[in-house]
């Protein structure tokens, strides 16, 4: 059969090969399950990472300890077709390699979890019978940011936020009379240089060292502190955190340990670590995700900064602000939930327990409670939606797609007029056009045609690498935050046989501006025009001339066709 040629009418000859348009779905979801790794090469990621997290367990009185070995996922029973025809679900069995370690003896068992759902090549899920798609969710990452609010006296106040991805918030804020407040889960306040003592800085001559030229700035706090020692400032910390219990330094510390230091309350999370250490230039290791004593004096010191008008306030709607939670990472959370449940079971059977004797794994575990979590979510998520089956470009939208809403996202209710608007920074990244009309626009968004989802959850857009002025064959993947510096010239430009651009001045987006620069002062440029848009948009033809409110109108009804 002979193959068919392209015709490409367009001034630009675009020679850009489009990724593949399913990874958002299909990589996300091999990475949770790493099905096809042997047991002792996997990362620590996806459901490796929950059973680490969650494992060894111990009773309380220590004298019972079970521990993770490893999981296998087996062979499906029935293909996807065959599911589909009995109204069955497309799963494999998962078996969770246990050892349980008592004062008379060690065993290893294997436990069956339950059949846990597999995702078919096109990157959808056979749930009784039925084609369904978890759509990505958009959502605030954890991290650090700094904003900045108006008093009704006029005032500038300042405040930073320390959000975990688990535990307890940490918010940081100046008041009217210039002292440092610290709120504590958005419930109870404390000056800031308490937490500073109960976290190690427990006088003024160690403040003085870590704040160096800057610990003047806090003086009105350290007036407004009426603790003047570590174990002073725990007891007030506990007295206002717990009022109705008997306060003791011991108890006080615990409280404080289990709110931010503990790893399985407290996890700012690698997102959160890495977006700590961009925003205040700190180098804490990424494997440390507990609250820390230099987070804490950074995030002080650039609020400081922020007062005497250096640094910037976070936009929350910049993309480098949000990050996308593909399939692999919502199903993990559900993963967490089941165990954690799990958890509660072991140890309450743990306490009733009166010999260890014929104690087995399979005593122990009900393993009803992890795949009951699991089935819940498939089967009725706001986020696992039946797939959108009309022609091959519905398909393709509804596994692209990014939803606002759901489970700890926004709600339409709430969701404002700034939160729905389309953003410089979604260029190359989210369709400025393809977003329903009516309650949802907005909230619910499509990929570009280029973009992809780095290992952190942030979207990414190719660009061609420039130097000195002539446009190389290297492709560079940017995020929003990396873009956003950097002067990048329209796919469109001229540019002659050698790679040299053609006229003298390009024009070029810089630090949201349109300057025209010399060829030499450009850094990259786009792949191609249509980058900007999603797979539906730009099978609109003579896109350009269209109006925006009938180019959304015609994206969406090109998914209606039959």
């Amino acid at each position: 059969m002979e193959k068919l040629k392209i015709r490409n009418f367009s001034k630009f000859q675009d020679n850009f090969e489009l990724p593949k348009l399913l990874d958002i779905q299909t990589q996300s979801y091999e990475e949770f399950l790493q099905r096809e790794i042997p047991g002792d090469k996997r990362k620590d990621q996806g459901l490796e990472e929950v059973f680490r997290e969650v494992f060894p367990l111990e009773s309380y009185d220590a004298q019972i300890r079970l521990e993770y070995i490893g999981y296998a996922i087996g062979k499906e029973k029935y293909s996807r077709y065959e599911c589909q025809r009995r109204g069955m679900t497309y799963a494999a069995p998962l078996k969770v390699k246990l050892r349980l370690i008592t004062p008379v003896d060690i065993k290893e068992q294997e436990v069956y979890f339950g059949d846990f759902p597999l995702m078919t090549d096109t990157g959808t899920f056979i749930i009784n019978g039925d084609e369904r798609v978890v759509v990505s969710q958009i959502q605030r990452p954890p991290g650090v940011s700094f904003e900045e609010e108006t008093h009704p006296t006029g005032k500038s106040i300042y405040y930073g936020r320390l959000i975990p991805s688990r535990g307890a918030w940490f918010e940081i804020k100046y008041d009217l009379n210039d002292v440092l407040i610290t709120y504590v889960d958005r419930r109870r306040n404390f000056p800031a240089s308490q937490i500073l003592r109960i976290m190690g800085l427990s006088n003024s001559d160690d403040m003085k060292k870590m704040f160096g030229d800057r610990f003047d700035k806090l003086t009105n706090t350290l007036e407004k502190d009426h603790t003047a020692t570590k174990e002073e400032a725990l007891l007030d910390f506990y007295r206002k955190m717990r009022p109705t219990e008997p306060a003791t330094v011991e108890v006080a510390e615990t409280l404080f340990f289990r709110l931010f230091f503990d790893p399985k309350r407290y996890d700012l999370s690698k997102v959160g670590r890495h977006i700590v250490n961009r925003k205040l230039a700190t180098n804490v290791p990424m494997d440390n995700r507990v609250l820390d004593i230099d987070t804490v004096v950074a995030v002080i010191k650039y609020l400081i900064g922020l007062r005497e008008g250096a640094g910037e306030c976070d936009d929350i709607d910049h993309l480098g602000n949000r990050r996308i939670k593909s399939v692999g990472e919502l199903v993990q959370n559900q993963v967490r939930i089941g165990l954690a449940r799990l958890e509660r079971s072991i140890k309450e059977r743990l306490v009733v327990m009166s010999s260890f004797e014929h104690l087995t794994v399979h005593h122990l575990i009900n393993s009803r409670l992890f795949s009951n979590q699991i089935q819940d979510f498939f089967a009725r998520s706001q986020l696992s939606q039946f797939m959108d089956q009309v022609n091959p470009l519905s398909e393709m939208t509804h596994k692209r797609r990014m939803s606002a809403l759901g489970p700890g996202g926004l709600s339409r209710e709430r969701a404002g007029f700034e939160v729905r608007d389309v953003h410089p920074t979604h260029y190359g990244r989210v369709c400025p056009i393809e977003t329903p009309e009516g309650p949802n626009i907005g909230l619910i968004a499509s990929l570009t045609t280029c973009a992809r989802v780095n290992d952190l959850g942030f979207i990414e857009t190719p660009y061609r690498k420039v130097i000195d002025g002539k446009v190389t064959k290297r492709i560079e993947y940017l995020t929003a935050d990396m873009d956003q510096v950097k002067s990048i010239a329209q796919a469109n430009s001229p540019v002659d046989k050698d790679g040299k651009f053609s006229e003298t001045l390009v024009s070029c987006r810089y630090k949201g501006d349109f300057p025209r620069l010399k060829g030499e002062k450009v850094e990259y440029m786009d792949v191609s025009p249509k980058q900007l848009v999603s797979v539906a948009a730009a099978l609109i033809p003579f896109l350009e001339h269209d109006d925006a409110n009938r180019a959304l109108m015609g994206s969406n009804m090109q998914r209606q066709s039959v």
